[in-house]
């Protein structure tokens, strides 16, 4: 993610932080200090731009992200904007984001409390597309029969739900 200089809310400024044992985490903030973008990323060049200053600071985020999995832990520390340009996608992602730690929903269930039972696959492709995994833990869907697909991989995914509690096996839906 390269930092992006402009007054439309792009990304401004990136910064890396590490979730032990999954990946490095790489935040995108706006001027205001609204998180944008969110990625898990194993490597790549270090990030960049002029840190705003509404954006919550290094220590909390790192706290965040070492409590991250845990059912006591806090929500993610500053402002975010919920993604998605279509009504559906916005439901969608809010039905994903309100998904408790240690918690898992099929693509089709969250079709379903996102009001169109029958978009399952467009699900998923919003899942595949999500700009703030963890924020909206896309992680947490799974396919009806199985683990599904993973943005990080099918290993990050079985990472970040054990981190969660979930048990997964290798041919079965996760248990929460």
């Amino acid at each position: 993610m390269d930092p992006v200089h402009d007054a439309s809310g792009r990304v401004v400024h990136a910064e890396d932080h590490d979730l032990p044992g999954v990946a490095r985490v790489r935040l995108g903030f706006a001027a205001d200090g609204r998180l944008l973008r969110l990625e898990l990323v194993p490597e790549g060049p270090p990030p960049g731009g002029r840190r705003p200053a509404a954006a919550p600071d290094r220590e909390a985020v790192a706290a965040w992200l070492a409590a991250y999995g845990d059912p006591a832990a806090p929500p993610f520390p500053g402002r975010w904007e919920l993604p998605g340009r279509t009504p559906f996608a916005r439901r969608v992602h809010a039905a994903v984001a309100a998904l408790a730690p240690g918690e898992t929903a099929t693509y089709a269930e969250v079709a379903a409390r996102a009001g169109s039972p029958r978009a399952a696959r467009a699900v998923g492709n919003l899942m595949a597309a999500n700009p703030l995994p963890l924020v909206v833990p896309c992680h947490r869907v799974v396919a009806a029969a199985g683990l599904g697909g993973f943005g990080g991989g099918t290993r990050m995914k079985r990472a970040l739900l054990a981190r969660e509690g979930v048990a997964v096996q290798a041919s079965a839906t996760p248990t929460s």
